[in-house]
């Protein structure tokens, strides 16, 4: 039996109860809020109120600034501007010294000299992490995993908590690391996965994802 959904490729039922899969940046940007929105619960964080949901684990095959349905629901600006910044010149993301430097280590280069030398290997894993830094400091990005299957190299990217609403400002980025990696080891780039402990939106913000809703139909409605 297979399961399928808007945005989503068949996949075996029993594998889609896991990993939802999702073919765009923009379904699975609506899959994860309508996620929050219809399984979540009132909570609390640092920035205040929020609508907390569970943890999720899903996949997007293809990543870009000018995916249709960001650019319809989501911030329109945002993504025109960061399009045009990586047209210009190389960008450094928010995380990039946790990547290239963090005390002193490379770590995307520790990760593709180990995947060249052992491409089997399951030890490609960063944290983005220190060990005793201020609460205040701590990303919500904590890790990346990286393995070679079926000629392709797939990423995981671990969120210990991450605001869901903008979401696909952070996913798409990390589009560009996996690129990145695949490059320097000669392989095409498969599937994004990402992994959310505490997805959640703010409640100040829930007037707006209940719009965007409301104006992308859920899969198989009539």
């Amino acid at each position: 039996m297979t399961v399928k959904t808007a945005g989503s490729r068949d996949v075996p039922a029993a594998e889609e109860k896991d990993v939802r899969r999702f073919e765009t940046c923009g379904h699975a940007w609506i899959g994860v809020l309508r996620h929050v929105w219809a399984a979540g619960e009132a909570g609390l964080e640092d920035g205040g109120p929020i609508i907390e949901g569970p943890p999720l684990l899903f996949e997007v095959a293809s990543l870009s600034w000018e995916d249709p349905i960001l650019y319809e629901h989501g911030d329109r600006a945002r993504l025109v501007r960061r399009a045009q910044e990586r047209t210009r010149r190389p960008v450094r993301g928010r995380y990039w010294p946790r990547l290239h430097d963090l005390q002193g280590n490379d770590q995307i280069r520790w990760v593709v000299d180990l995947l060249r030398a052992r491409p089997w290997t399951t030890s490609a894993w960063i944290s983005l992490t220190v060990p005793g830094e201020p609460a205040e400091g701590l990303p919500c990005l904590t890790a990346l995993s990286f393995r070679i299957r079926g000629y392709r190299l797939i990423m995981t990217a671990m969120f210990r908590s991450q605001d869901v609403h903008r979401g696909y400002l952070t996913y798409i980025p990390l589009r560009d690391v996996q690129v990145q990696v695949a490059d320097a080891l000669g392989l095409p780039a498969g599937p994004l996965r990402v992994y959310v402990d505490v997805p959640h939106v703010h409640v100040a913000d829930a007037e707006r994802v209940a719009s965007v809703l409301a104006a992308v139909p859920e899969p198989n409605a009539a």
